[in-house]
This record gives C-alpha cells, structure tokens and sequence, in this order.
C-alpha cells in the first residue's frame, strides 16, 4: 500500500506556499497529512524465498510440462515421422564429414594430439539429442574455445584440457539451473563482434607457421608473427603451395552452392562437403607419394585409434614429475575457468536464435544441455565444447528436422575413431591449417564493425578496445577488457542523466520545473542534486517553488531519497519550496520510508500543474 496524497478530489488542510519553506510549516503539513499515513502501508517487506522455491519446486519442477521441457526429445519424438529419418540421416553424415577434418585441426590448435579432437566431437551431439531445443544446433570443439585451452594445455598436457570441460559444465549447468543466463546481456554486440574477430585473427596467425611448414609451437597473435619472421628462411615450398591451393579450393568451392539449374543439388552437397573433400584428397596425395618414397608435405602422424576409456576427469594430474592436485590445477586454469563458460553460453545460444526461424529460444534449457554436454564430455577425455555455427550451418542447409541429426554425426565420428584413425597419419599439416584459415576468413566481422559505426559510431570504442586487448593481451583479458570499456558507458549514462528543465508562468506564479529524464541511482544523485539548485539559484527571486517532475523516474535508492531531502532543505535555505510532482507509488514509498514526515507533504500526483498551483494561489488567499 502507499501513502494517500492530496489531489483535486480531496479536502486537505490549507498548505501555503510560505508555510512549505518554514519549519514550523512542514511540521504543521506533516501532522496535517498525518492521518494519511496511518491508513497506509509504506513498509517494505522482504519476499519470503523459502515459500517462492517451495512453490515452485511444487508447481513446476515436477509437473509434466516442465519435464518435457527439460527432456525436449520427449516433445519431438512422439511426432517423429518416418521421412524426417532419411533427411536426418543425411544431414547427420555431412556434418560428420565436416567435423572430423575440423576436430583434428582444432585439436592441433589447442596443442592437443589428433585424437582428442575427434574425443570431443562426439558426446556432444548424443546429448543434445536429448536435451538440446534447436535441431539444428550441433554440439563440438570450435576454434575460439579450442585456442583459450591452448594457453593451459599447451605446456601442461590434455589433463588440464579435459579438467576444463568439466569445470566448464558444471559452471554451465549451475548458470541454467539458477536462471543467470541474464549475466550473457551484459556483453555486448561490438564487444562480441570484437572478440569474434580477435579469435579469428589470432586462430588464422597461429596456422601460418604450418601453412608454410614452419617449425614453432606459439598460437598467440604476436608470438605467432614473431616466430613467422623468425623462421621464414625455413620455409617448405611444397607445403606452401598445398596450402594455398588449399584455401583456393575451398573459397572457389563455397561458390558452387550458387549454382542453379539441374547442377543446383550437386553444386550444394560438394560446397558442404568441401573441408572433407580436400583433406581426403590431400590425404590420398601424400599417401601416394610416400608410396613412392616422396614425402614432401608435413603430416599430422600417428594418431591413436580405438574410442577413449569412459571414465572420471582428471582431479590431479603429474607434469615432469611434479604432481598438480585439484586446486593447483584449478589455479593454472585461472580466469579460464569464468571466461570458458561465458563464450561457451555466449557461441552456443547466439547460434540457436540465429537458426531458431521466428521461434522462442529457451535460454535456461540450452545452458543446461550445453553443461550436461560437457560435464559427461569430459568422461570421455573431451576438451570444453560449445555450438559451432560452421557445424550448424551445415546441418541447416543439409535440410536436418530434428536433434535426431546429431546421433548420426556422433556415430560417424566413431566410426572414424575405431576404423580410419590410421589413414589419419597422412593428412598434411598445411592441409588443416588450410582449412581452419579459410573457416577465419568469414568470422572476422568486418560488416558488424561497419553496421556499428553506422549505427551508433561510439560503439565502435569498445569494439575496438576488444579487438586491441584481445591480440595483444589474450581472448579472456582482451575480453575483460571489453566488458569494462563498455560497462563504464553504461555507468556513465546512469550516472549523467539528462536533466530537462523550464520556468513556467502558471496563475501569475514563475515556477521552475526539473524533469530527470530516467530513473535515479546513487552515481546520479550528486549530480541531480548539483543541478537542481544550480538552475534553483539562476532562476532568480521571483521563482518561489520548485517543481520536481518525476513522470519519468521509476527507481530510487536510499542514498537519492537522502539527497531529494538535503536538496529540500537546501531550497529552503534559498526561502523556495519544493514539490514532488507526478512520482509513481513506488519511488513515494522509498522517501517516505526515509523521513514520513519531510517527504508526505511534499509528494503531488495526478493533479496539472493549474490545478496544483490554483491550489496554491487559493489556499495563500486564504
């Protein structure tokens, strides 16, 4: 309930303009206005979170609506239709022959051996197929998380990798099961489109070296560049040329989706089918020649077949022969540990909305699908995973129509793990580098950064602050960077609101009118307080009442109440009153907790500024 305060249609006692500035007067108004108060409730009452949870523990997590929409499987399954099987099935196998090449570069970018690669990719695509919403939405190693493991991994051994993973779906899944995927809104799009493009560049950088078989293990952006100059003396000619061919290949291939006529459905599959043509044929390239004793190209080696032992994480681990336990462990992973699950969130439902067609997507159970994925990945000897919009593209344009899709990938993949992991050892190096470069060229976001600049072009400050601190200091600093360049826009806004303001003649009295143009915190408090009797002290004597319009301001704290109240008696050391014009319940309530009676008197709604005034004129005459 909120307090009862004066308006048109009630009888009050005569409150003068004269009164409001002098003691006695706000004493008198406030014992006027005392029976008022009585009848209300302003208190404040803290919500009773025990009865919340038990309600609703009660109403929804057990209910059968809720389990269906945390086992979406048990939504699509039971109108599952037999033609949506070959379509799915199909989809399923394009994306597996597009993750295998991908999941062993990306292993390679992590500074991981082949083989955890493909560990990764295939667990994954299980569970989502349970408790993923998005059927197109596949579920892997992608290069950005794949280069944020390497700063740990690379010296430190895959322990490090698969105890990430877990950590990561444990972060995830609490994220979900608490609702706290809010905490994502707070990166923004510039700051994203930064960090996008900084991993782009510094993954592509990192591939150079093999792209020229170049010696060199640095994946960072300057290191990489570093070790390129350094080493360009050594490089192979026949593994450049592979290379770019590679990526020439590749580029001329993504335009046969554009073809039209009969050669439109061919031209399609080979575009999507593209990264796993020229790694087999590299593949079969270098096999041939090393039948013939030539072996021009670096290979990626042996690579260890058969499927990874189902068992727990890694809770300690020995690294040259000293012994990390748990904590130690957590310790080397540092930030990692906050910032892996972030963009993990970030990648994963960024690409359900972008395929979700005009759908609602839930937030809370792609977090919980994404850290179960995890959590059970690392079972499995997985690094961190997330969606992968390459991957899901695919399974789009592959005309997939239903999670089902996924299975089919995750049996290719161990197929490929149990039977082909010895043909493996031949794919060139400059091969896989190929293929990630040319993946990099299109997640540099080269028209975010224009739609931004054309958009809002002081947005392109933390876009580039992100960019910037990304290359030169690492993806999670770099992003840390990026959050707060753009937090302290956001604090700045809330911390100077525009601050309208007017004299107005109404009924033969000048009357200064204030209008804050939003709702106040305790960084604008100050500074509306500054303004007010600035703007109070120029307007000159004949103003005598100062008119505070709240229309705009939903929200207050306690320290702008404590300053609406030193800016009261402020004007009235200035011989001017104050009224509190047009506030909602709400914000009246917060004073009024503060100081009854100060704040009572003073509040007025739902009159005009005529009305509020011939009151005024009225009860002087009087």
């Amino acid at each position: 309930m909120t307090p009862s305060l004066p308006d048109s249609r009630t009888t009050v006692p005569v409150v003068t303009i004269p009164e409001l500035v002098s003691p006695a007067g706000m004493k008198k108004s406030a014992e006027a206005f005392s029976k008022y108060d009585a009848e209300e409730d302003i208190s404040e009452k803290m919500p009773q979170l025990g009865q919340l949870m038990a309600a609703n523990f009660r109403n929804g997590c057990c209910s059968e609506k809720m389990v269906k929409k945390r086992l979406p499987i048990l939504q699509w399954l039971p109108s599952y239709e037999r033609q949506f099987f070959v379509e799915d099935l199909v989809a399923g196998l394009t994306v597996g022959l597009t993750v295998i090449p991908q999941g062993i570069a990306y292993a390679v970018v992590a500074g991981l051996e082949p083989q955890y690669g493909l560990y990764s990719a295939f667990m994954g695509c299980f569970v989502y197929a349970l408790f993923g919403s998005c059927k197109d939405v596949t579920i892997g190693p992608t290069a950005i998380m794949s280069l944020m493991v390497q700063v740990h991994v690379a010296n430190l051994g895959p322990a490090f990798a698969i105890l990430s993973a877990f950590l990561v779906g444990c972060v995830v899944l609490g994220l979900g099961l608490l609702n706290l995927g809010f905490l994502v809104q707070f990166i923004s799009m510039p700051v994203t489109a930064g960090f996008t493009s900084a991993a782009a560049i510094t993954i592509a950088s990192g591939q150079v070296k093999s792209l020229l078989g170049l010696p060199g293990q640095s994946n960072e952006f300057l290191d990489s560049w570093e070790n390129v100059f350094h080493n360009i003396h050594l490089t192979r000619l026949w593994d450049t040329v592979l290379g770019v061919a590679t990526i020439v290949i590749l580029l001329a291939m993504m335009q046969l989706k554009n073809l039209t006529g009969r050669w439109k459905a061919a031209g399609k599959y080979l575009s999507l089918s593209r990264n796993a043509l020229v790694v087999i044929g590299g593949t079969v390239l270098a096999y041939l020649l090393s039948m013939g004793g030539e072996t021009p190209f670096l290979l990626t080696g042996n690579v260890t077949s058969g499927l990874p032992s189902f068992q727990p994480p890694p809770f300690s681990t020995v690294v040259n022969n000293q012994t990390y336990s748990f904590s130690e462990m957590v310790s080397e992973l540092g930030s990692s540990v906050i910032a892996l699950p972030l963009i993990a969130i970030l990648e994963s439902i960024a690409i359900a909305k972008a395929f979700s067609k005009g759908k609602t997507i839930d937030a809370t159970q792609e977090m919980i699908a994404l850290g179960i994925c995890n959590i059970l990945g690392s079972f499995v000897s997985s690094m961190p995973v997330t969606g992968s919009f390459t991957r899901s593209a695919v399974n789009n344009n592959s005309g997939v129509r239903t999670p089902a899709g996924g299975i089919t990938t995750g049996l290719v993949v161990l197929l490929a793990l149990g039977l082909l992991a010895s043909t493996f050892y031949y794919i060139p190096k400059a091969v896989l580098a190929a293929v990630i470069i040319a993946a990099m060229f299109f997640m540099v976001e080269f028209h975010a950064a224009a739609e931004i600049w054309r958009t809002k072009k002081i947005d392109i400050i933390p876009f580039l602050a992100t960019l910037i601190s990304c290359l030169l200091l690492g993806l999670e600093y770099g992003m840390l960077v990026g959050i707060g360049v753009n937090m302290c826009f956001v604090l700045y806004l809330t911390s100077r609101p525009k601050i309208h303001h007017r004299i107005q003649r109404v009924h033969n009295s000048d009357l200064l009118i204030v209008t804050p143009d939003q709702s106040l915190v305790y960084s604008s408090a100050e500074y509306l307080k500054y303004h007010v009797i600035k703007l109070s002290a120029k307007s000159g004597h004949h103003v005598q009442l100062v008119v505070l319009d709240g229309s705009t301001v939903s929200y207050i704290d306690s320290t702008v109440a404590k300053i609406l109240a030193s800016i009261v008696e402020d004007l009235r050391l200035q011989d001017r009153s104050v009224v509190f014009w047009n506030w909602q319940r709400s914000v009246q309530n917060t004073a009024c907790r503060l100081d009854q009676e100060l704040f009572v008197p003073l509040f007025h709604r739902g009159e005009t500024l005529d009305v509020l005034v011939k009151q005024l004129d009225n009860r002087i005459e009087a």
